[in-house]
């Protein structure tokens, strides 16, 4: 796992899980292809669901399209819902083929 201040979703290649630390949530995103991805964690996303990655953003304010970072809120968008979250405290990533020995 890498721990990164940001990453542009579309730049990963499939299958990547990017995981968010949010002030009240953790989220396990997984790339599809492009900003297209499968989220789960945090209130709204009990269950892998298929999700557009907006992008981050600054409340009510600047969109960093297809970006997660460090400080800032991402914001999701389902059919049915457009979800933003607290504010990301951390994330990391891995690799498609990253093996974790124990």
């Amino acid at each position: 796992m890498n721990p990164v201040d940001s990453v542009n979703v579309p730049d990963l290649p499939p299958l990547t899980t990017v995981l968010v630390w949010t002030m009240n949530s953790l989220y396990r995103v997984v790339v599809t292809e492009g900003s297209n991805v499968y989220v789960q964690g945090g209130p709204f996303f009990r269950d892998p669901t298929s999700a557009h990655l907006e992008g981050a953003s600054i409340e009510g304010g600047l969109l960093m399209v297809g970006r997660i970072a460090v400080g800032l809120l991402m914001e999701l968008r389902t059919v049915d819902n457009h979800v933003v979250t607290s504010p990301v405290l951390a994330i990391t990533t891995e690799r498609p083929g990253d093996t974790v020995t124990h």
